[in-house]
């Protein structure tokens, strides 16, 4: 079951599932399960078919998990945490 969460840039990308990384390029994430995530202003789209909208430092998912940004991590209502390093992210 995975979980996005793109709020580095606008947003931040996030799995729960342990070890996937996410490289993003421009408006485009890269996940290293081969999932992409498109931005587009305040919201993300995701290739599996999630979709996240973010107001403030809060990322709402269209499964209903939230995520809170603060610094350089990122918390989700589902337990996931992701930490951005440079212009890689490492999420749990």
């Amino acid at each position: 079951m995975k979980k996005l969460f793109l709020v580095f840039s606008t947003l931040i990308a996030t799995s729960s599932i342990a070890g996937t990384t996410y490289q993003s390029i421009g408006n485009t994430t890269f996940g290293s399960d081969g999932t992409t995530y498109q931005s587009i202003g305040n919201s993300v789209f995701g290739s599996d078919g999630t979709s996240y909208q973010s107001i403030g430092n809060t990322t709402f998912g269209s499964d209903g998990t939230t995520y809170q940004s603060i610094g350089n991590s990122v918390f989700g209502s589902d337990g996931t945490t992701c930490t951005s390093i440079g212009s890689t992210v490492f999420c749990n």
